[in-house]
């Protein structure tokens, strides 16, 4: 398989009054063309700083970061985030066509692949419905359906799923990994939640407590298409309970970090 992205001893250096803060530590990270990698980590382990440096928000400090482009018309990558980053004063219909308008591609086409998109994720009712007439899980599907409509080669998520409800997580989680076999983009998701790790990652990477680096990683062998019935099996309590062996000892260093 070809390397999709690459990046090697990055580390990330933030000022402050005290001097510098070391928020990342040499990190190093290799995915494939196709590859769904999950990231998880303690609290404040750097893990959003790593994401915001792979989506070119911010430079890293030191280190190399490669990403490889195959499509030139196309964006190379696009970031969901937590929080429901969708414009209050557009339509459903136009947020999700918003990374193709900014594409310059024609109104009319590009409200033909967003409508499809807004269908993809149930919204079909909701398409001219404003963002303050949405729940938060029907938000953070606007914001799925956005950065699924950019066609982009690579996908960054910082814990997209991170803000809702348990009940909606696990109905947008079987969205998201149906929404990924069909287009089986490159993506790396940071997450909190070893069980989500589990249920979407062909991989498990950890980090150590801040300043975050790298720890170990877990392949997933479980086969895909998934769907959530998969959480209830003994194979994936062991494989999650063994992630979280290794991820224990650095969550309690962070928690006496903060004291």
């Amino acid at each position: 398989m070809t390397v999709k992205i690459r990046a090697t001893n990055v580390s990330k250096f933030f000022s402050s009054r005290g001097g510098a803060v070391t928020a990342l530590r040499e990190f190093h990270l290799e995915a494939q063309e196709g590859e769904f990698v999950c990231i998880v980590g303690p609290s404040g382990c750097g893990k959003s700083t790593f994401l915001r440096i792979l989506g070119g928000l911010i430079p890293a400090s030191s280190g190399q970061v490669t990403l490889v482009p195959n499509k030139p018309e196309t964006p190379l990558q696009s970031i969901v985030f937590q929080e429901y980053a969708i414009f209050p004063w557009k339509t459903v219909l136009d947020n999700v066509a918003f990374g193709l308008e900014m594409r310059g591609m024609p109104r009319a086409q590009r409200c033909e692949i967003a409508g499809d998109w807004v269908r993809k994720v149930g919204l079909t009712k909701f398409a001219d419905a404003y963002p303050h007439q949405l729940s938060g899980g029907m938000k953070q599907r606007v914001s799925i359906a956005r950065a699924f409509a950019n066609d982009p080669e690579i996908l960054l998520m910082d814990e997209p799923l991170g803000a809702l409800d348990a009940q909606t997580r696990a109905v947008l989680q079987e969205e998201l990994i149906r929404l990924w076999e069909a287009s089986r983009k490159t993506v790396v998701y940071i997450t909190h939640s070893i069980e989500e790790a589990v249920l979407l990652g062909d991989r498990v990477i950890l980090m150590t407590a801040h300043p975050g680096t790298f720890k170990c990683e877990f392949a997933v062998p479980f086969p895909r298409p998934r769907a959530f019935e998969l959480t209830g099996t003994p194979e994936f309590s062991r494989l999650t309970y063994a992630i979280w062996k290794e991820l224990q000892s650095e969550v309690k260093r962070a928690l006496e970090q903060q004291q």
